[in-house]
């Protein structure tokens, strides 16, 4: 069985409150209740994490690197801003993709650059939270082959 660990930063937790025409109307409990059904047909579990602190996310991170087989981010604001949350996900060792329910290549032009990007095996942007089983399937594809 696979250990997923999905991490959201910064607001994240106000999905379906928070501007719906941009990050739609299902909340992040909804999010959950819809991979935890997709992560039971792929044989994985899944553990859940949202702050809207930077260092908490870091610490999670580290925290949980050894209990991880792999990590969906989606960084929220911090995907833009924060080069020690980069260093976090680079230092877990772990397979990750990146996950913005917004398309941030077609956004304000501070949300295009990620500094995540580069420490995981994609990113996936502008799905809705739909990304979010896009990168499970994508992620549990990845570790299969890793480990074949």
């Amino acid at each position: 069985m696979w250990r997923i660990h999905v991490v959201n930063g910064p607001n994240l937790n106000l999905l379906g409150e928070r501007e719906p025409g941009v990050y739609g109307s299902q909340s992040i409990r909804d999010l959950f209740r819809r991979l935890r059904a997709k992560a039971a047909s792929l044989n994985c579990s899944l553990s859940f994490f949202q702050s809207n602190h930077e260092g908490e996310i870091i610490d999670y991170l580290h925290d949980h690197r050894v209990e991880t087989d792999g990590l969906i981010i989606n960084p929220g604001g911090l995907t833009h801003t924060s080069v020690a949350l980069r260093d976090a996900v680079a230092a877990v060792a772990r397979p990750a993709v990146e996950v913005h329910i917004s398309d941030i290549s077609k956004r304000e032009t501070f949300r295009r650059h990620s500094y995540i990007r580069d420490v995981c095996i994609e990113q996936l942007s502008g799905l809705g939270i739909d990304g979010y089983e896009l990168a499970l399937e994508k992620l549990v594809r990845y570790l299969k082959q890793q480990n074949s």
